[in-house]
């Protein structure tokens, strides 16, 4: 058996365009500082897609001259929807659109490609845990946390003594999806928006990519028909704009993501009177912006949460730290504790 200095675990975060891979030490020491990435090729069907992930673990191995045989596990994570065991949903995700992937073990065709155990979490539950870790270092199996996670749709995670909260059927966490007044979040007349998921009103429909590209961004260019982003022919292309248009401080854009800063707000109050955490934490693109605005886009959720007296004392408020690694790291964190769970 191997001893505790010797062996190692690998998290893999599987997106729309790439994988990126980490390693992780039995003290809990990452081996690797930078992004170590290949496409991913999730277009190309689920056989590609699982050697494209083989190929990034064989990569990050090389990169930090740990021999194959040093892996006891590996944490996988991908975009959902998918089961607590890493079986994309039968109705299809955003990204495996392919009829192939639709009820594809993802997990077990990892694990048996590789020969090694494979500890499985949706992207978003990955980056609320290497918040959660990070933030909390070594009280982290005895805190909780919250996080939300705003990209195409609003991810997220709950935290719970250091494990994320999966839930019956893998579901618990999709806090996108929580339903959130809207009254004093909209502007008077302003329609209330549809979720993809079919539901209107609910966070993700405030709190996305997707939400300011259907709905928060025209809704604004109605009435502000002068406009540059109004010039911008393709909706999509417009959306991704509107966070640089914010960090100079456009007014328009100020004003989709003081929304969306509500809507976060007010999902955070759902969690302190249901959960109660140690913490609440923001992440996505608006992590990814100069930090004068990231810093007010947080004090702006912040304002927006109501909490009780009891509650403002010890909770705090944090974004997600290295998002573009924070998913392969959540991951290798799973695995890490999946291997420290069996006594090894």
């Amino acid at each position: 058996m191997q001893s505790r200095d010797s062996w190692v675990v690998v998290g893999l975060d599987n997106g729309g365009s790439s994988n990126n891979a980490t390693v992780l030490d039995a003290s809990g020491r990452f081996l690797v500082d930078e992004l170590v990435e290949l496409p991913s090729r999730v277009d190309e069907g689920p056989d590609v897609a699982i050697e494209a992930l083989a190929d990034t673990f064989e990569l990050v191995l090389r990169r930090t001259g740990v021999a194959r045989e040093r892996v006891r596990a590996v944490g996988l994570d991908t975009p959902g929807p998918a089961s607590a065991d890493g079986v994309i949903s039968s109705k299809g995700a955003t990204n495996f659109s392919q009829p192939a992937w639709w009820g594809f073990d993802f997990r077990g065709a990892l694990e048996a490609r590789l020969e090694l155990p494979v500890v499985y979490n949706n992207d978003g539950n990955a980056a609320a845990l290497y918040a959660h870790h990070v933030h909390f270092g070594n009280e982290a199996g005895s805190r909780s946390s919250v996080s939300a996670i705003v990209g195409t749709g609003l991810g997220g995670g709950v935290i719970e003594a250091g494990q994320v909260v999966r839930g019956a059927a893998g579901m618990a966490g999709e806090l996108g999806h929580l339903p959130i007044p809207m009254e004093g979040l909209l502007d008077p007349g302003q329609p209330v928006p549809v979720c993809g998921c079919g539901q209107a009103g609910d966070v993700e429909s405030i709190a996305s990519l997707t939400a300011i590209r259907n709905h928060l961004l025209p809704y604004e260019l109605s009435r502000n028909p002068d406009h540059e982003l109004a010039e911008i022919e393709s909706p999509v292309q417009a959306a991704r704009l509107v966070r640089s248009y914010g960090e100079k401080g456009d007014p328009l854009a100020l004003r989709i993501f003081e929304k969306q800063a509500k809507a976060l707000g007010r999902l955070f109050h759902i969690a302190a009177n249901f959960t109660d955490p140690d913490a609440y934490f923001v992440g996505g693109g608006v992590v990814q912006t100069e930090p004068h605005f990231r810093e007010w886009f947080l004090a702006k959720v912040i304002e927006n949460t109501r909490l009780r007296e009891e509650q403002a004392k010890v909770a705090t408020f944090a974004l997600v730290p290295d998002l573009d690694m924070a998913g392969a790291r959540g991951s290798a964190f799973a695995a890490l504790a999946s291997v420290t769970d069996t006594g090894d």
